[in-house]
């Protein structure tokens, strides 16, 4: 497989669920700062849904 996500991030916990690993964050600046480090770690790339929902892929 190429692409694969790593980790989802997200501020609602209604909006999300699945496989990956979920963190939450309390308010947009503590989301995007999570999925920055988080992708820095894994030499990933951050995508964002446009609906409080952060998605971590390896490209």
């Amino acid at each position: 497989m190429d692409k694969q996500i790593l980790a989802v991030c997200a501020m609602d916990k209604t909006k999300v669920g699945g496989g990956a690993p979920i963190f939450y964050a309390a308010d947009q600046d503590e989301l995007s700062e999570i999925a920055m480090m988080i992708s820095r770690v894994f030499g990933a790339a951050v995508h964002d849904l446009h609906n409080g929902v952060l998605i971590i892929v390896k490209h």
